[in-house]
This record gives structure tokens, C-alpha cells and sequence, in this order.
């Protein structure tokens, strides 16, 4: 068995596009090594700016050979009444090596066809990986690609060179005039000469000795461990430490290849800044860590990761800190200027921001929110109702400010900092930054209800606008992210437990464009089909049940809260004996009530003992959970509904549902619809019956 090293040397990669390169490395070359039938041990990916590494333990050295059989024409169409070879049997044969006295002939389906044996022999793996290598470099995807020279290739940079080694031979390729070697190279100004490689143990030592630390888990403990230690001989024993942000930290761990930190300073006047405003200027621009007190207020201080050990370290301080400040003027700068306006006075000028050029200006948005909010904060919040509605309406305000047009994703956040500047409500402020939460899956959620509620009528304003004018997401297509708002819409009424109408919100925010555009009842229905599917879709993927998800969201949808309440339930009891049995029955009763819908039972027709015990368990059952589920406890309604197993079994065991009495028949099928319209107030368990 072999180990096969294979190394990508590039200009510098951006941050961004290394680890989905690394992934589609590893993910290629198991499809690849899985369709030549190579056998192969651990598969791992390492990189840095400068090179995109794969390594593949224990591979097989030689593929096994193999017996391939290929199925040709029809026995009639290759050989003819007196029984011999037609032109189409004898160029099968040909095509796949063999006489056509080898053929065979098979029973199929369709009718007896000519087959072909054909015996492969295995071919050594460093025969093959010339080709498997070219296809991964050649078939790697980044989010921006480029040409060079007279290149006919496309990837994120320019490769310089390709280090391409089977248990320490060479696998010969030439890719663009880059011919592979057992080569590769140091740290560009540290230790720029190339140096042979015999294998991964002495590829990462010999890189590390050239002052690369290839692992990217390693680099990255090494950025955090650098910044810490930048500050703590910036601050001595001052209880100060760095602001880590983990995405920053990822980001920096691929703009380097062994990580220098240095701490520097700046002037406390920037702290006037707001602190979003202060630390995004610092990571978004610079890629500065900013500096805490124990008190978890901002420092004068920042750290920055250099890529290179710089001997005169003050020399490189100052240079950091003369970039930095040249930045921080102009925040500062931006900040007094917004500070000459209100929020509020921004509103009217709103009318210039288009928000969708059939939909209407922002102002008409914000407009729309404002009242969708105020109904949605009658239900949920009304002791807020008008904090509510005044946050909804200054939400896009800061859309105008100069620090957003500098800073976008500092959207909401900056609005909530000048509403406190303003005199505004501290709720009011702080729904202003809530509203946009999640920016992102996982992200943090609003904590407050009056966030939520302005959140939930910003997204159910955008999806209901775009619907109605026939902007939906099809395919890779979804220009105004809607998949994404109504995700955080779900997110938010999953995370805060809210319970309220979708329906009529849509239909609420419907009537919000009225006088914009002409659209039916029929969107109402598209938007909530639309927002069911993502909510499936995100349950499925944190690993609930499919048949659990369908059970409960088919027969109710419009209180997610609700609908989650009952998948849980019926989560929480799928696996018992009793009820397997039970969701099979009610499948039966499904199929058997379908066309039917009257539950008008007349007790002197219920002629069987069985279905006497049926309607009285059923009259008893039904009395029992109404109350139960009206209070939402479907734990204890689904308990109680288990006591239908035994009369259902009997009942099919001893009644003729389809009898020829017609009258009978009726109130049979009656006294099921009965007992399907019971178990529906929960969910449709025929879907969670497994054959």
C-alpha cells in the first residue's frame, strides 16, 4: 500500500476560497479513487495561501482486475433466421474485444439479448493519477477564476508549481507548462528556494523549518495564541486581552503562513466612536483584532497578524497604526456627521431608496412594516404596541447615514446607536439592531419581542411583495434572498416561541400592497407552501424525522409554535408497539374514508358488538383529549389516543366497513370519519407508518 502527496503551488490564494478548495480536494478524489476501484485508507487536505495539499493513506497500488459485462442488441437483431452473426452482433463483439463466438446470450425482461465478458485487467494506480490529478486541479470551482499568460486553464491564481509524489516516486504531469516534481517551496520572502520532498511527515517538517505551518487547525491555534501574546507584551500585567472573533480568526489563519502578532495603539478620541462601528472598521478593512478591558469595554489598542517576523518591530507598529488611523478619521468623521440628523428626520428622504422598482420606495416599506408590526405587537406584545411600531418605522432609517453607506453590514446596528443618540426608547434602539437577526444561519436571534415582531414584518413584507409581483427563487435563482428571509422568519418564531397566525400575517401584509400591485387570494397560499417547505426542510436537517415532520405539517401549519408542539409529541412516541400498530390502522381508515365526510353517527344502525366498543371508546377518547389538545398537551392527548389500538384491531377484525346495506355502510364509514377527524387534530400518522 501507498501514500500519494499532492500539492497545488499557487500564487496567494484569497482567504475565503481555501477551505471549499481543500473540501472539494477530498471530496473529488474519493469520487474519483471510488469509480477507478482503487481502495484507499484516511483521506486529509492541509493548505495555506501559497498551496493546496492532498494526502491519500494506504492506496491501493494497482486496481484489481475485474470482469465487466456488457449487454448488446436483441438475440433477433443479431443473428439472423439460419443463425448466423448479423453486422450488429459482429460490431458489438468488436467494441468490446471479444469473438463473436463469445457472446452469450441472457434472459432479460425485455426478451433475450447478447452479452459480452470482457476481462479487464487492473492497471498500476501511478498510470492512472496523471489523469486523476489534471481532472482535479482542471474541474476545481472558486468563486472568481483567472486566466494567465497564455493559460487556457482557469483557477484562483497562477500555478507555480506541483508536488506530486506516490509513496516518494514522482507521478509525471505536465499541466500548463507546470511539470510535476517532488519540489515544493518555503515561505515566499522568508525561504523562497525550492527543497525536495520525500514524504507528509518530511513535507510538514521541512515547511515548518522554511517557516510555513501548512495544518490549518495548527495555524489557526498559532493566530490566537500570537494576537494573546502581541497583547500581553503590549499590556503587561493589564487585565487586557483580544477581542477574538471567530470568523476573523478563520480569515487570518488563510492570509498567512506562520502568523506574527503585534499590538499598537491609537487615540482614545476614536473611541467616541459606537463600538460596532469602532471594531468593524478594524476587521472588515484591516483585519485588526481589537483590544478589552476586564470590563468588556474597548481598549486603544488593536492587534494585527503579520505574515512575515519583521526585526524592527516599532517601525512596523507605526505603520499599522498610521493605516488605521487614516481609517478611524474617516469613521470619526462619517459619525459627527450623521450625529447633524435625526433618525426620524431621515424618514421622508427614504422615498429616494428604491426598494423593488414595481414594489415602491423604502419609505413605502417602512410604512407597511410600521403597520404590519403594530397588528402583529396587538397579539404578542399590545403593553408595546407603540415602541413597536415606532421602531418599525425608523428601522431603514440608517440606510441614509454615512457610516452604513461606508459599513452596509452595519444595517440596524448603527440605527440602534443613533436612536439612543437620538433619545429614543432604549426598546426602540434595541429593535432597530434586533430587526436583521439572523443575518445568517446560526446566528444570534432577537432577544427582545419587540425585535422579533419588527423582524418578522420586515421578512413577511419582502416575501409577500416579491411573490405578488412573480419574483420567486427557481433553481440557483433568488435575487432578493427570499430562501434566506424566510428561514430567519422560521428561526425567529422557533427562537422566541411565538405563537401567531401566519396566514393571517400574510394575508395582513397582503393588503400592505393594495394599491402597489394586483394580486389574488392564490399568493397567500404560495407564500405559506413557500415557507412550509423551508420549514420542513430546516427539520429535516437537524435530523427529525420525515415522517413525523409530514404527520404534523400536513394537517396544520399555520401556528409553527403549535406545529412543533406536535411533532415533538409524536417524535416522542413513534417508536412504540402499540402506536406502529395504530398509525397502520389509520392509514386503512385514510384509504377508506377518503371520499367521505360526514360524521353523523346513528347508534341504532351500529348493529356488531365491535363497532358498538369503537364508537364508545371513540365518544369517551374524543371527550378526553378535545381539551387536552385546546391546551396543547399532546403528550398526554397521544397516551389517551392509544387506547384505540384494541377496538380499531377489532373492529377490522369483525365488521364488514363496505356492506352491502347501504345504511350500514354509511354509518360505518361515518364512525371512522368520525375517529380520522379526532386523530387529525394532531397529526396524520398514516404517513409515519412504515410497511
Amino acid at each position: 500500500m501507498n501514500a500519494l502527496l499532492f500539492e497545488i503551488g499557487t500564487e496567494e490564494i484569497p482567504a475565503g476560497y481555501i477551505e471549499p478548495a481543500l473540501g472539494f480536494l477530498a471530496s473529488s478524489a474519493v469520487k474519483q479513487l471510488t469509480e477507478l476501484g482503487l481502495k484507499y485508507g484516511e483521506i486529509k487536505t492541509v493548505g495555506t495561501p501559497r498551496r493546496l495539499t492532498l494526502i491519500v493513506e494506504n492506496l491501493q497500488d494497482r486496481q484489481e482486475d475485474r470482469r465487466q459485462e456488457h449487454v448488446g442488441p436483441a438475440k433477433k437483431a443479431g443473428f439472423d433466421a439460419q443463425g448466423n452473426p448479423t453486422k450488429a452482433a459482429m460490431g458489438f463483439a468488436r467494441s468490446k474485444g471479444v469473438a463473436v463466438d463469445d457472446l452469450q446470450i441472457i434472459v432479460t425482461d425485455k426478451g433475450e439479448y447478447l452479452m459480452a465478458v470482457e476481462e479487464v485487467k487492473g492497471r498500476q494506480t501511478i498510470e492512472l493519477l496523471p489523469e486523476l490529478l489534471t481532472a482535479l486541479i482542471e474541474e476545481m470551482p472558486f468563486p472568481k477564476s483567472m486566466r494567465w499568460a497564455e493559460s487556457t486553464l482557469t483557477f484562483a491564481r497562477p500555478i507555480q508549481w506541483l508536488l506530486a509524489l506516490l509513496n516518494g516516486v514522482v507521478v509525471d504531469f505536465t499541466i500548463e507548462g507546470v511539470k510535476s516534481g517532488n519540489l515544493t517551496r518555503g515561505h515566499r520572502f522568508m525561504a523562497p528556494e525550492f527543497f525536495q520532498v520525500l514524504d507528509f511527515a518530511g513535507y510538514v517538517q521541512g515547511l515548518e523549518e522554511r517557516y510555513v505551518i501548512v495544518d490549518p487547525d495548527r495555524r489557526r491555534s498559532m493566530v490566537v495564541e500570537t494576537v494573546g501574546a502581541a497583547v500581553l507584551e503590549k499590556a503587561g500585567e493589564d487585565d487586557a486581552r483580544p477581542l477574538l472573533d471567530d470568523s476573523l480568526v478563520d480569515t487570518v489563519t488563510n492570509l498567512v503562513e506562520m502568523p506574527w502578532g503585534i499590538c499598537g495603539s491609537f487615540d482614545e478620541k476614536f473611541l467616541e466612536l459606537p463600538r460596532e462601528a469602532l471594531v468593524t472598521s478594524m476587521r472588515e478593512h484591516q483585519k485588526y483584532f481589537p483590544v478589552i478591558g476586564s470590563d468588556g469595554k474597548l481598549l486603544p489598542m488593536f492587534v494585527a497578524v503579520n505574515n512575515t517576523s519583521i526585526a524592527d518591530r516599532e517601525m512596523a507598529t507605526n505603520g499599522h497604526e498610521r493605516v488605521l488611523r487614516a481609517r478611524l478619521e474617516d469613521g470619526l468623521f462619517f459619525f459627527n456627521e450623521d450625529k447633524k440628523y435625526r433618525l426620524a428626520d431621515r424618514l421622508e428622504k427614504l422615498s429616494g431608496i428604491v426598494f423593488q422598482k414595481k414594489l415602491g420606495t423604502m419609505k413605502a416599506k417602512s410604512d407597511r412594516i410600521a403597520l404590519l408590526a403594530g397588528s402583529l405587537a396587538e397579539q404578542l406584545v399590545p403593553e408595546q404596541k407603540e415602541h413597536t411600531v415606532r421602531a418599525a418605522r425608523l428601522a431603514k432609517a440608517d440606510l441614509l447615514t454615512e457610516m452604513v453607506g461606508e459599513f452596509p453590514s452595519l444595517q440596524g446596528v448603527i440605527g440602534g446607536e443613533y436612536a439612543r443618540l437620538d433619545g429614543e426608547d432604549e426598546a426602540v434602539a434595541i429593535a432597530i439592531a434586533e430587526h436583521y437577526m439572523p443575518v445568517r444561519a446560526g446566528s444570534a436571534l432577537p432577544e427582545t419581542l419587540i425585535g422579533a415582531v419588527v423582524g418578522i414584518s420586515d421578512r413577511l413584507d419582502t416575501l409577500v411583495g416579491c411573490f405578488a409581483i412573480g419574483e420567486r427563487p427557481t433553481g440557483n435563482k433568488d435575487s432578493f434572498g427570499l430562501r434566506r428571509q424566510a428561514i430567519g422568519l422560521i428561526n425567529i418564531i422557533r427562537g422566541c416561541t411565538l405563537s401567531l397566525s401566519l396566514k393571517d400575517m400574510v394575508t395582513q401584509a397582503l393588503a400592505g400592497y393594495q394599491d402597489v400591485v394586483e394580486a389574488g387570494p392564490e399568493v397567500v397560499g404560495q407564500v405559506m407552501g413557500f415557507i412550509r417547505l423551508r420549514f420542513e426542510n430546516e427539520l429535516l436537517a437537524i435530523g427529525y424525522n420525515q415522517g413525523v415532520v409530514e404527520a404534523a405539517t400536513s394537517v396544520g401549519f399555520d401556528d409553527l409554535t403549535d406545529c412543533l408542539l406536535r411533532m415533538n409529541a409524536l417524535n416522542s412516541i413513534r417508536s412504540r408497539d402499540s402506536f406502529i400498530v395504530l398509525s397502520g390502522s389509520f392509514k386503512r381508515i385514510r384509504n377508506i374514508t377518503r371520499e367521505n365526510t360526514s360524521t353523523d353517527v346513528l347508534p341504532n344502525l351500529l348493529k356488531e358488538d365491535a363497532e358498538q366498543q369503537l364508537e364508545a371508546i371513540v365518544q369517551s377518547v374524543r371527550g378526553e383529549i378535545l381539551p387536552m389538545i385546546e391546551q396543547q398537551d399532546y403528550d398526554r392527548a397521544l397516551e389517551v389516543l392509544l387506547q384505540m389500538k384494541e377496538p380499531v384491531d377489532r373492529f377490522f377484525d369483525e365488521v364488514m366497513v363496505m356492506a352491502e346495506d347501504q345504511d350500514l355502510r354509511r354509518n360505518r364509514l361515518n364512525l371512522l370519519t368520525v375517529l380520522r377527524e379526532l386523530v387529525l387534530h394532531i397529526g396524520d400518522i398514516s404517513r409515519m407508518h412504515v410497511e
